[in-house]
Formats: C-alpha cells, structure tokens, sequence
C-alpha cells in the first residue's frame, strides 16, 4: 500500500489541527493504522494507533485526553485530530500501515510509511 499524509501546518499552542493519510489499495481494511512523531535529532514515536476496523485504538500517554485516532474504510483514510497542542508536540508526523496490532501496544511492525507532513506550534 501506498500512504499520502497530509494536514500538517503552523498553529499556536492550544490549537488543534487535523491529519489525514489517504491509502491506496483494495486492502485498507486488512491493516491497522498508526501515527508517529519524529521530533530533531529524536526517533519515529508511535502517538496513535487504530484497529483494523476501528474497535480499538491506541495512545501515547503524552497525547492521552487531546489526540483522536479514527478511521474510514469507506474512503480509505486514516485521521489524526489533534487538539490542545503543545510546543512539545513539534515534530513530523508519519502514517504507517501495519497487519500487526495489539490495543496496549499499538503497531508491532510496519509494513508500509507514508512521507512526513510537519507541525509546528508556537508558544
């Protein structure tokens, strides 16, 4: 599967913004979905995960309570609503397919990345 994130931008903290990545291919609903962050000089973090049908999601502590994971199978796109930013959460925001998941967890591996969209949030 091909995955195209999107929805990224600037916004000051407190603000929300809304990820989307759009997958091509017949077979969306054969895997999970999940967003990562990768701050500079840090590694890829998983921040939210969903279910292959959207039962059960996943989510980083840090994000718990202001980040909403959801899916559409219709139309092939997985969402990142992100609410009450912080600087903090200053990074590029990947998408990435996996047939691997567990709900405590989120993706056990990844089989397919999308390119990163940034955001950025101004104190």
């Amino acid at each position: 599967v091909q995955l195209q994130a999107s929805g990224g931008g600037l916004v000051q903290a407190g603000g929300s913004l809304r990820l989307s990545c759009a997958v091509s291919g017949r077979t969306f609903s054969s895997y999970a979905m999940g967003w990562f962050h990768q701050a500079p000089g840090m590694g890829r973090v998983l921040v939210a995960a969903i279910s292959w049908h959207g039962d059960t999601t996943y989510y980083a502590d840090s994000v718990k309570g202001r980040f909403t994971i959801s899916r559409d199978n219709a139309k092939n796109t997985v969402y990142l609503q992100m609410n009450s930013l912080k600087p903090e959460d200053t990074a590029v925001y990947y998408c990435a397919a996996s047939r691997l998941y567990r709900a405590n967890v989120g993706l056990l591996s990844i089989d397919s990345w999308g390119q990163g969209t940034q955001v950025t949030v101004s104190s």
